[in-house]
């Protein structure tokens, strides 16, 4: 007696409506998800007042960077171009007053020329350091 169906079938599962559903969702979770930069720093910043501190009635210091990489502050030649020199000389010119400095440079001056006058003024504690150009005129 062969109690075995003669016609077997074998059972299929329809995976194309579960990626269906499973789509759906990957895509609700990833427009509902807010993500977090974990990557930032949190820095809290100081507070100061709005009021800006008065400006002393003196000028700025002006340094000269002349074409051949000499140096002159406020008008006046420096006797060799070391940064000692130019050390001593701000010093002198600005005394405990640690204001803006104006770069004023060659345009065909070493970069190396100009990088010394700011590391000297940055080593002596001026925060402040502004670098003169000229505006061109964009009309013909």
């Amino acid at each position: 007696m062969n109690l075995r169906p003669r016609y077997r079938e074998d059972p299929d599962i329809n995976l194309i409506s579960m990626i269906d559903v499973l789509l759906v969702l990957l895509i609700f979770f990833m427009v509902s998800t807010t993500f977090n930069l974990e990557g930032r720093v949190k820095v809290q910043l100081p507070q100061a007042s709005e009021k800006p501190l008065p400006r002393g009635a003196h000028q700025p210091l002006v340094v000269t960077v002349t074409a051949e990489g000499g140096y002159r502050i406020n008008e006046r030649t420096l006797i060799n171009a070391s940064p000692a020199t130019l050390r001593a000389a701000l010093l002198k010119e600005a005394g405990s007053d640690r204001g803006p400095i104006t770069i004023r440079a060659d345009a065909r001056t070493t970069h190396q020329a100009v990088v010394t006058v700011m590391d000297v003024a940055g080593r002596l504690g001026f925060a402040q350091l502004n670098i003169a150009t000229i505006h061109e005129d964009a009309s013909p």
